[in-house]
């Protein structure tokens, strides 16, 4: 769609646009599909999001579809197949991260725990320097998700999460997406 309004962080790469289009600020349920956005946000960490969304698939590949029980079946040799994969980012730590956070995230409802943190009524930011990085709802979902034994979980990635999931509408003003996500 050309000649209509979109949130400032919109380039013109296609997968920007796509995703902006079609799934930020959306709501996002179920723990696997929750688990992937939160797995993503932490990869995310320090890169950019573009880098991220060109590797998505190949992370779905990687992540066993972020299936939480299969992730949090990896052992040692999945961590040394992911650090060698070229199609995902290879960054120790987070890799042990995720399958560390499906561990925790078999054991707790992960998709209503975030859940209980949206905040859908925010007000309409008028441009993107009117988007914070964190809020307070973010740093207490970091806390609890920290509580809960998740890794990689900061207030600035809860945050991150909580636009993506729909927990917030970070959309700016005048968006054409802003008034029609639910």
């Amino acid at each position: 769609m050309t000649g209509i309004t979109r949130c400032g962080w919109v380039t013109s790469a296609p997968e920007y646009i796509a995703y902006h289009d079609e799934e930020w600020g959306r709501r996002v349920e179920g723990d696997d599909r929750v688990f992937e956005r939160l797995t993503l946000e932490a990869f995310q960490s320090g890169l950019s999001w573009i880098t991220i969304l060109r590797k998505r698939e190949n992370f779905r590949a990687a992540f066993a579809g972020f299936s939480i029980p299969a992730v949090a079946a990896f052992g040692q040799a999945d961590v040394d197949r992911l650090l060698a994969d070229p199609g995902i980012v290879r960054n120790r730590a987070k890799v042990e991260a995720a399958i560390a956070n499906a561990r925790v995230a078999l054991d707790v409802g992960l998709s209503d725990l975030v859940w209980r943190h949206a905040d859908p009524g925010s007000p309409a930011p008028r441009t993107d320097a009117d988007v914070p990085a964190q809020t307070p709802g973010s740093r207490a979902l970091a806390k609890e998700l920290k509580r809960h034994g998740f890794r990689f979980v900061g207030p600035t990635t809860a945050y991150a999460l909580m636009q993506a999931i729909g927990l917030v509408n970070d959309h700016v003003s005048g968006c054409w997406v802003r008034d029609g996500v639910s």
